[in-house]
């Protein structure tokens, strides 16, 4: 897109404002983990910056997992910011067998994987820093290594993101209608 998608102006707000607002009735706490110096507005969330810009979401989702880890909590929804028809449903649908088969990832799957919408065992959090130390930087590399289910689902606007700014527009007229 060119630019921060977090602070792209949102239904009032920005998308980082927006994505913390959909998820707090179901994660608690909620972790931003934000890039070193990246602006953000004020939040109703923990932000955490990561140590280094540009490295990809895996780097990201470990600072997330370690400070769930050392809050106590054992399962984390872990979400891109570019998601805005998210909804706590989807979590819910995800948690559920999260919970009872034990995995250590549960994804959505309508044909492709969704790596930033799905349930991580905080526990991961040792296994990411290992993989991002042997220089890996996909999500795919963390899922394709441990005990990962995929949840079928028809495919649904959940899982909708936004990478240019017809996308977002197009997200925006869905949410009108």
């Amino acid at each position: 897109m060119g630019r921060d998608k977090a602070t792209l102006p949102y239904a009032g707000s920005t998308l980082v404002e927006h994505m913390v607002d959909i998820l707090k009735p179901r994660c608690a706490p909620v972790y931003v983990v934000a890039a070193p110096g990246q602006a953000l507005p004020q939040l109703d969330a923990e932000v955490l910056r990561d140590e280094v810009r540009g490295v990809g979401p895996l780097l990201a989702t470990g600072r997330g997992l370690r400070a769930a880890a050392d809050a106590g909590i054992e399962l984390a929804f872990v979400s891109a910011v570019d998601m805005p028809l998210l909804t706590v449903d989807l979590v819910d649908q995800l948690v559920g067998p999260a919970v009872v088969l034990g995995a250590d990832v549960v994804l959505p799957w309508d044909g492709r994987d969704h790596y930033l919408a799905g349930i991580y065992r905080t526990s991961l959090a040792d296994r990411v820093e290992a993989l991002v130390a042997a220089g890996e930087r996909s999500m795919r590399a963390l899922v394709e290594t441990v005990d990962t289910q995929r949840i079928v689902l028809p495919e649904q606007r959940a899982l909708t993101n936004v990478n240019t700014t017809a996308d977002l527009d197009a997200v925006r007229l869905q949410q009108i209608a």
